[in-house]
């Protein structure tokens, strides 16, 4: 596993730190955001950005988890606080790894229906191999890699590593 590590745990740390001041810097007039983290390691990064948020602003970060299948994500998509807790609110989804762009896309469509005052998207590691049309507006780092190749994150209570399988 490490001989093929992507990124090591204090990358990682690094990473959502830039990618925390990327979010503050284009929230700078938002009240409040909101930031959606896809089940699984979607919701842990998103968690470890509003971490990284909470130390460097005092605006208030709310967080939301999103229910997706992403073996089926055109199943209904529901999230852990009610619609009316995030419209009109800046809201930034958050996965840990763009693969194909499917589950980021229908995460996007589900919050398409909802009133916003902004709308952004948050990975850690963003792969070149999109079928469709949806982009990372904050990535810790972009590959070019296979199609045959996937990315893993690890995320454990203090650690965590990415790389390539």
């Amino acid at each position: 596993m490490t001989d093929n590590l992507i990124l090591s745990n204090a990358q990682i740390i690094h990473k959502t730190r830039r990618i925390a001041y990327q979010i503050l810097e284009s929230n700078l007039h938002e009240k409040e955001v909101v930031l959606a983290g896809i089940c699984g390691n979607g919701y842990i990064f998103a968690k470890r950005i509003k971490e990284a948020l909470n130390e460097i602003t005092d605006l208030k970060i709310s967080l939301c988890e999103v229910q997706i299948d992403k073996k089926n994500p055109r199943l209904a998509i529901t999230t852990s606080i009610p619609v009316g807790a995030y419209e009109g609110k800046s809201l930034v989804l958050v996965d840990d790894v763009l693969n194909s762009g499917s589950t980021l896309i229908y995460g996007v469509k589900h919050f398409l229906n909802v009133s916003l005052t902004r709308f952004k998207t948050a990975v850690l590691v963003n792969r070149n191999h999109k079928k469709y049309p949806v982009k990372a507006d904050f990535k810790g780092i972009s590959l070019s890699t296979s199609l045959k190749e996937h990315i893993q994150v690890d995320f454990s209570e203090k650690d965590a590593i990415a790389y390539l399988t």
